[in-house]
C-alpha cells in the first residue's frame, strides 16, 4: 500500500493488486488501512447531474474506491479545498473526521465502495456545508 497526502490530511491509497491472466484481484486488510473496519457500503445508480456525500463526519473517516467508473471527490477541511478526480480500483480516497466531502460528477455505472472507521450513527454527521464552515 502507498499513500500520498496533501495539506487537507486527506490521502490517496493504493491497495495491493494481483494480474495474470485470469485478470485482476485487489485486496484490502486492516493492517493496510489507518483504522479497523467497522462497516462497508456502497453507492450505485447515482443519476447523472447528481452528487452524494454532502457532509462531513465528527468522528469516523471513510476511505472510498471507484470499483467501476468515475468521479470527482471534492474535500474542504474549512481551510483549503480540493477536488481529486477518482477513477483506479485499486486507488481510494481517505476522508479523515471534520472534513467536507462531496461526490461528483459519476460516470455511467460507477460503484464506491466506502470502507468505514465506525458503524453508522446519524448523530455524528456535520449535515449543513454552513455549520460545517462555522466550526
Amino acid at each position: 500500500m502507498s499513500t500520498k497526502s496533501n495539506q487537507l490530511h486527506c490521502q490517496l491509497i493504493t491497495l495491493p493488486l494481483a494480474t495474470d491472466a485470469r485478470g485482476s484481484l485487489c485486496f484490502a486488510e486492516n493492517t493496510q488501512l489507518p483504522f479497523p473496519i467497522e462497516r462497508v457500503f456502497w453507492i450505485y445508480g447515482v443519476p447523472e447531474g447528481k452528487t452524494r456525500g454532502g457532509h462531513a463526519h465528527t468522528t469516523c473517516a471513510e476511505i472510498v474506491f471507484p470499483v467501476c467508473g468515475s468521479f470527482d471527490m471534492w474535500v474542504d477541511d474549512g481551510k483549503s479545498e480540493k477536488t481529486y478526480h477518482m477513477d483506479s480500483p485499486q486507488t481510494g480516497i481517505l476522508i479523515p473526521p471534520n472534513v467536507w466531502c462531496e461526490l461528483r460528477n459519476f460516470s455511467p455505472q460507477t460503484i464506491c465502495v466506502v470502507l468505514a472507521s465506525e458503524t453508522y450513527n446519524s448523530e455524528g454527521y456535520i449535515n449543513e456545508y454552513e455549520d460545517f464552515k462555522n466550526l
